[in-house]
């Protein structure tokens, strides 16, 4: 299974916020920049992930966002399965787009069903804030550790 470069970005915005969300409100081009992707791109997930309560925004000088909850309060689970468009497997998932001539004889549906639970089950087990380096790990990768040379410069 691979997720979509949509639900990638989503995850990846939040981590950036949990990991930086101490520091005030974080910008849509600051995150851009820091993932070296289109802010445009991240405008429209940034917008989704408000919609389905995951971040807040804040129009204006000294706006910018902030993750709606404690990201241990975040299941990565609850954040895939609203950020993808679908989970439709192979074609026989989906009724209405179906031309598979071995369906009624089939059993791999029923085996990547169960695949996709467990897969989904896993990542219901864990939150944003599991899927985040411990503090001082975090701190000197954002280049903040005594004696260490800043890694991001913005």
């Amino acid at each position: 299974m691979q997720l979509t470069r949509y639900t990638d970005y989503a995850l990846r915005i939040l981590m950036y916020l949990s990991i930086r969300g101490g520091d005030g409100p974080i910008t849509v081009s600051e995150v851009a920049r820091f993932n070296k992707v289109s802010r445009h791109h991240l405008v429209k997930i940034v917008h989704r992930l408000g919609q389905l309560g995951f971040v807040t925004t804040t129009r204006g000088k000294g706006g910018g966002l902030r993750l709606a909850r404690p990201a241990a309060e975040i299941r990565l689970g609850d954040v895939v399965r609203l950020t993808e468009v679908n989970f439709d497997l192979v074609e026989c998932f989906n009724p209405e787009t179906n031309h598979c001539c071995l369906t009624p004889v089939c059993r791999l549906k029923a085996i990547l069903a169960e695949a996709r639970a467990e897969f989904l089950g896993a990542l219901d087990r864990y939150t944003l804030a599991d899927a985040i380096a411990e503090p001082a790990e975090v701190q000197l990768f954002m280049g903040r550790g005594p004696g260490v040379v800043p890694v991001i410069r913005f």
